[in-house]
């Protein structure tokens, strides 16, 4: 989005600021996208400074998505999807990844920018046999995604939970646990559990600098787990093979250039039993 585009949507001008940076356009612009602005652009730039390599963390969260969503639909049989913190649209989104298995997939998108609600509904069309909705909404409201989601989805039915790069945006371990339950809570056994979110395990020192500018209030708030710590929302669940691994580790196929190098993202999938 360059400085001259008009908003999608005049009604919601108001609604958008355009002087804060916000995570879902700062990855829309790591991942070569144009709907972002001078304030996103600028904080950017910035995390690569402290923290070289960023586009790659995103390129491999973003295969990741795409990697996941075919095995619980291919390999698991899943239909269903519930994608929270699902950024602004670019290639290859959940349903389109999902609705090639089986055109009859149903999506609900949540983010909490309305940015991100008014792309979704402008880019991302579902097969005619499918469906997806879109809600705005923030993660630390369950009950409503799941009042609004419930009228796409068949919560009678397994369902695949998609938590990519939000939980960070809770700082609280008993908190964001407590959120991951609550939805997991609303699903029937068969459901799976999609998870990814940032570490600083990899690259420690540069993972600690990028959150000294967190603290200073530079960059928006975040918090780095250890995949230790990220396990944990994984309690009670059957992880399937590799387990806790770096994003770019997950069921990833070796070329000429052998495995990828690990990220500072980590990421597991698991099925509700």
């Amino acid at each position: 989005m360059t400085d001259e585009s008009p908003l999608p949507d005049p009604a919601l001008a108001t609604r958008i600021d355009i002087t804060r940076p916000h995570q879902a356009r700062v990855w829309n612009y790591w991942l070569g996208g144009k709907d972002n602005y001078p304030v996103d652009r600028e904080l950017a730039e910035q995390l690569k400074h402290v923290y070289p390599g960023m586009e790659d963390i995103a390129r491999h969260a973003r295969a990741f998505l795409g990697r996941a969503v075919r095995y619980v639909a291919e390999e698991a049989g899943i239909r269903q999807f519930l994608d929270i913190g699902t950024g602004l649209p670019t290639v290859d989104n959940t349903h389109e990844v999902a609705q090639r298995v089986d055109p009859a997939c149903r999506v609900v998108y949540v983010d909490n920018d309305p940015l991100v609600l008014v792309h979704a509904q402008a880019l991302l069309a579902s097969h005619p046999l499918g469906a997806c909705d879109y809600i705005e909404a923030d993660v630390r409201d369950p009950d409503a995604i799941l009042e609004h989601a419930a009228k796409t989805l068949d919560f009678s039915r397994p369902t695949a939970l998609m938590l990519l790069g939000v939980m960070g945006t809770v700082f609280d371990d008993d908190q964001a646990s407590a959120l991951v339950r609550h939805l997991l809570d609303a699903l029937p056994a068969g459901s799976f559990l999609v998870f990814e979110d940032g570490t600083n395990a990899v690259r420690p020192d540069d993972a600690a600098r990028a959150e000294r500018l967190r603290d200073e209030g530079k960059v928006y708030s975040y918090r780095l787990r250890s995949p230790e710590e990220i396990s944990r929302f994984f309690d009670g669940l059957e992880l399937v093979e590799p387990g806790i691994v770096s994003v770019s580790r997950w069921r990833v196929e070796a070329d000429v250039f052998g495995v990828p190098d690990e990220v500072d993202a980590f990421c597991g999938v698991a099925v509700k039993r």
